[in-house]
């Protein structure tokens, strides 16, 4: 594993993707610049506003005149924040590019360490919560068994308790970027294009302000669309419980068949006749709803609409027209599919 010479100057991009975050723009920004400049660090901040209905966005163009660095990017409803994280790194130039959340429970202080070990020759450098502790006893026991099943039925494990924070190189920004899928979950994604990674451990802090817009029905929505993306077991699983019942139903068949030609034909039942009627259909239903939701995806993907569309950009972009970022920028969120 080749090292990176501590001598080196590297440009590093922190990504950060923001949702009605209007509590915790104030302190996260100057945190993150003056991080960059106590560290020595040459770098940039792009924040993306994923369609915030109070006053992020107002807030992060204020902070833009102290901080020139920073460059905003709203993007013109609430796309998710998989598609907000895509429209980060689709601008990003920076050598090495952090990814954190914008509500300071991941702290900044941390990212010393990914760079630290990113110069010692690893690609990936992701943050692995120590604890759940603030987690509510449900939570915790949903995300150990996703995690438990995911990597169970996937061809793509993943690390339990790694999330987006984390430093990637250029090359893994430029591996994902070509990754345009629709349905898109971050924590396969990662894993699948490989590269030399490394965990670093941190401690969750408590939110800056707000509540988060993860609900519970959220979190296992973005759980069951990572397995639709990474595993085609719910297919199998179906069409094995199919070929079973078939078989049942061969088996039980023949069993009545010679029971009919050695004792004659018994008063058929009613209530087991029912039964049968609604298993079959309760099942068929259930196998035609998951092809289908296999379909949607293709549906989805074969449309070739853009990831995410933007609405307005700020901040260093807008400073920098005379080297042509702005164009640039443009050209990347309006072309890239």
């Amino acid at each position: 594993m080749q090292s990176r010479s501590a001598g080196d100057a590297p440009f590093i991009s922190i990504v950060v993707p923001v949702f009605n975050e209007q509590a915790s723009v104030d302190a996260l920004v100057p945190r993150l610049f003056g991080l960059l400049e106590r560290e020595g660090l040459a770098g940039e901040v792009i924040c993306i506003d994923d369609g915030s209905k109070d006053a992020t966005w107002d807030r992060l163009v204020a902070l833009t005149v102290n901080f020139p660095a920073l460059t905003l990017v709203s993007l013109s409803r609430n796309f998710g924040k998989e598609i907000a994280i895509a429209a980060g790194l689709d601008i990003a130039d920076g050598n090495a590019v952090v990814l954190m959340d914008g509500d300071l429970q991941h702290p900044p202080e941390v990212i010393p360490a990914f760079v630290a070990r990113w110069r010692e020759g690893y690609d990936i450098v992701y943050g692995v919560r120590k604890n759940r502790d603030q987690d509510g006893t449900m939570r915790r026991s949903f995300t150990r068994a996703f995690y438990r099943v995911f990597n169970a039925v996937s061809h793509t494990p993943i690390t339990p308790d790694a999330g987006d924070f984390r430093l990637m190189d250029r090359k893994v920004v430029e591996a994902i970027r070509k990754m345009r899928e629709r349905s898109r979950f971050m924590k396969g994604i990662y894993s699948w294009v490989g590269f030399k990674s490394v965990a670093v451990e941190f401690d969750v802090v408590e939110r800056a302000g707000g509540k988060s817009s993860f609900s519970a029905w959220r979190l296992f929505g973005l759980a069951f669309d990572g397995l639709l993306s990474f595993s085609t077991v719910p297919l199998r699983i179906a069409m094995f419980v199919g070929a079973f019942v078939a078989f049942a139903a061969l088996a039980l068949g023949g069993f009545y068949l010679i029971r009919t030609l050695l004792f004659g034909v018994d008063v058929p039942g009613y209530a087991s006749l029912i039964v049968s009627i609604l298993a079959l259909s309760g099942f068929t239903m259930l196998q035609l709803g998951v092809m289908g939701l296999y379909l949607g995806r293709i549906y989805d993907e074969v449309k070739a609409r853009p990831l995410y569309l933007v609405r307005e950009i700020a901040g260093k972009a807008v400073r920098d027209t005379e080297n042509s970022s702005v164009s640039r920028i443009k050209d990347r969120l309006s072309n890239l599919v």
